[in-house]
């Protein structure tokens, strides 16, 4: 938990992708107090979106439990940089996959790059996403409907298809949902239409995949401070994140990581498959 409940940030703005380093305030997201158990003891995991936000604290927290990482990324190199620093600090290899995952056969070089560097998979944890606020339908192009389709739901898809291959019984898939995808948002009419994908491929997956005992669960965040808030929002917007919450606050990535571990680790989670985890700050959810 924070040391002090997180206020709404200051009005701020940064070109896409964003950086962990140009946040105000920084975000949390090294799991500094995080004290691992070895749940994940040598187990060799692949987190896509893996450089910041959510992905650096579920690469730390991964790599206290005794876990290899692989982190592919879009084009973060100082922040990637900085979460091998934390896995390696550690005391586990963290292996650096840049690229663009919109890509169909970058989706496919990841896993075997992982494969090839940790030798084999046993945890995938899809999280890699992009947004872009929009005011109406018509503002919505086709370019921009198409890109975050690529990205949020097509690389799961195809990243997940890749990993397959090397993932055997007790492995374990989580993927990053939304609370988007679970009630919409008037303004990420795409970036909600692909969490809601997602939530559908993780009902379908752990179905299909219950006779080979791979686990596919997800977690599905309320507002959460990471760098692709500042990277996609008007800073109007920014200064306001988080205050629809019940809490009235967004949550750290630090305070998310821990639900990750628990559908990573079979000692935690091994009768879990098929469910959706909403970390939302109270917001009562109907269903």
């Amino acid at each position: 938990m924070p040391d002090e409940p997180r206020q709404t940030p200051p009005e701020q703005q940064q070109p896409y992708p964003g950086s962990s380093g140009d946040m105000t305030p920084a975000p949390r997201d090294e799991m500094r107090d995080y004290e691992g158990r070895g749940l994940l003891r040598d187990r060799r995991t692949l987190i896509t979106g893996g450089d910041s936000g959510i992905g650096r604290a579920v690469a730390v927290a991964f790599a206290k439990e005794g876990a290899d990482v692989a982190i592919a990324y879009l084009s973060e190199h100082e922040d990637a940089e900085h979460t091998r620093k934390l896995v390696e600090e550690a005391g586990r290899r963290c292996v650096l996959l840049p690229g663009d995952l919109s890509q169909a056969a970058h989706c496919a070089d990841v896993v075997d790059r992982t494969v090839s560097e940790l030798g084999g998979l046993d945890v995938l944890v899809n999280n890699v996403a992009y947004q872009q606020p929009v005011d109406s339908l018509d503002e919505l192009d086709d370019e921009q409907w198409e890109y975050t389709f690529a990205v949020n739901i097509h690389s799961y898809f195809r990243v997940t298809r890749a990993a397959l291959r090397h993932m055997g019984e007790g492995s374990a898939i989580v993927n990053t949902s939304s609370i988007n995808g679970l009630r919409g948002n008037k303004t990420l009419i795409d970036y909600a239409t692909t969490k809601g994908a997602i939530n559908a491929f993780t009902y379908s997956m752990a179905q299909n995949l219950l006779e080979r005992r791979i686990r596919v669960n997800a977690v599905a965040p309320g507002p959460v401070w990471t760098p692709l808030i500042p990277a996609t929002m008007p800073p109007e917007k920014v200064g306001k994140f988080g205050e629809q919450a019940p809490m009235e606050r967004a949550a750290d990535p630090d305070e998310i990581a821990p639900s990750y571990v628990f559908f990573a680790s079979d000692r935690l989670s091994s009768y879990y498959t098929g469910e959706i985890l909403a970390p939302v700050g109270g917001e009562t959810l109907p269903g």
